[in-house]
């Protein structure tokens, strides 16, 4: 040990390649390190800092088998980070005794406000006007840290900023290029929710632009950076048995499913989803 973090740097075509390769770096090539989670007992966590690079943000295989939940939970997160299914569950920030949540991704994101400001700002349309005008502009970002709030809150948020830049391709088209970063990242059980969820963020945001515009826009490479990128010690045994054995027992194509097969299935349990939410947090 040399006191040094380790900085890692993984690509892959696909989500689902790349996601693994990542946590398989974290895990081979992280430091030991304690977190403020562990219990006395647990060992210390995998950890570096990590950038993983999908080259095509839509190419199958997309859905990753062994990522933690299944997937009507993945659904569910994207409508999460999307569409702000659960944004009701977000505590009143001027009420001590509320104790819902501190965040959720959508209301940082869509809706971040600032004590005297009137109006909250809905930094995606912002990211969407700004390339629609200037496709080459370096100010399209959206941020969600609330330094009056996050520095003292038990659980700030992870996800730190998105950064979207334009570059012109081939036959006219222009692809929407999409930096993510995150300050703490879990790698087993977030971080491939995380990316999925984001490049439907990031779709999101091509298709805006194109209906602001008029130019037709395709998804560029997603950049996902973690300055802390780990691997818990407290799972590391669900984490062998489950992720490490299957990548010793099956291929890559038994190891994937291909979204377009599972999005049908996915869909038609938006409804219970959104029933779920509605019901969340209203004690």
């Amino acid at each position: 040990m040399n006191g040094h973090i380790p900085v890692l740097f993984v690509e892959g075509n696909s989500l689902a390649e790349a996601w693994e390769k990542s946590v398989l770096e974290a895990y081979q090539k992280g430091c030991d390190i304690k977190t403020e989670y562990d219990k006395p007992e647990d060992p210390p966590s995998k950890d570096c800092s990590m950038t993983v690079v999908i080259h095509d943000p839509l190419a199958e295989p997309m859905i990753h088998r062994d990522m933690p939940g299944g997937l009507e939970d993945l659904q569910e997160y994207v409508l999460e980070v999307v569409e702000g299914i659960k944004d009701h569950c977000v505590r009143n920030a001027d009420d001590p005794n509320d104790t819902k949540w501190e965040y959720t991704y959508h209301q940082r994101l869509f809706d971040y406000a600032v004590p005297g400001i009137e109006k909250p700002f809905d930094q995606i349309e912002l990211i969407a006007q700004k390339l629609a005008k200037v496709p080459y502009t370096r100010r399209a970002q959206a941020i969600t840290w609330k330094v009056w709030e996050d520095n003292t809150c038990y659980d700030p948020a992870c996800l730190q900023s998105i950064w979207c830049r334009l570059l012109k391709g081939e036959n006219d088209t222009w692809y929407l290029n999409t930096n993510v970063r995150f300050r703490s990242n879990d790698a087993y059980k977030a971080a491939f929710m995380n990316m999925f969820a984001l490049i439907q963020l990031q779709q999101k945001i091509a298709d805006r632009i194109t209906e602001l515009s008029g130019k037709k826009v395709k998804l560029g490479r997603y950049v996902h950076q973690a300055d802390s990128y780990h691997i818990y010690g407290s799972y590391f045994e669900e984490f062998k048995n489950r992720f490490l054995n299957a990548i010793e027992s099956r291929d890559f194509d038994q190891r994937t499913y291909n979204y377009s097969d599972m999005k049908d299935i996915m869909e038609e349990a938006i409804p219970a989803i959104r029933k779920k939410a509605a019901n969340m947090c209203r004690d």
